[in-house]
């Protein structure tokens, strides 16, 4: 099965800070995750990169992880992320994994 993770920092990409409280974009994306009907698991990262005018940033990055979704739902969401968050880009990571599900059956 397959797993995308999508890395989408908070500076916007002209002016190079976040706008908003973190909570409000957190927000956002989880909407975007409903509206595409894909299970999400969402962690908060500090990272750092050059913009593609050399510029140096350091912010916060919103890290989602979805596994098991279509790789043009993946990509629908990256570009819808790029638009609403105002971003020069965003990164998809994928891989294989393999997955299961415990239940406890003893009732």
């Amino acid at each position: 099965m397959l797993e995308c993770r999508i890395y989408v920092g908070l500076h916007d990409k002209d002016y190079h800070k976040q706008f908003f409280e973190t909570d409000i974009y957190k927000m956002a994306l989880k909407d975007i995750c409903v509206k595409y009907r894909v299970p999400y698991s969402l962690q908060m990262l500090e990272g750092g990169y050059f913009h593609d005018d050399g510029t140096w940033v350091e912010e916060n990055t919103l890290l989602i992880t979805l596994v098991g979704a279509p790789k043009r739902t993946v990509y629908s969401i990256a570009k819808d992320l790029c638009v609403m968050f105002h971003q020069e880009s965003v990164m998809i990571t994928t891989g294989n994994v393999v997955t299961f599900n415990v239940r406890d059956d003893s009732k």
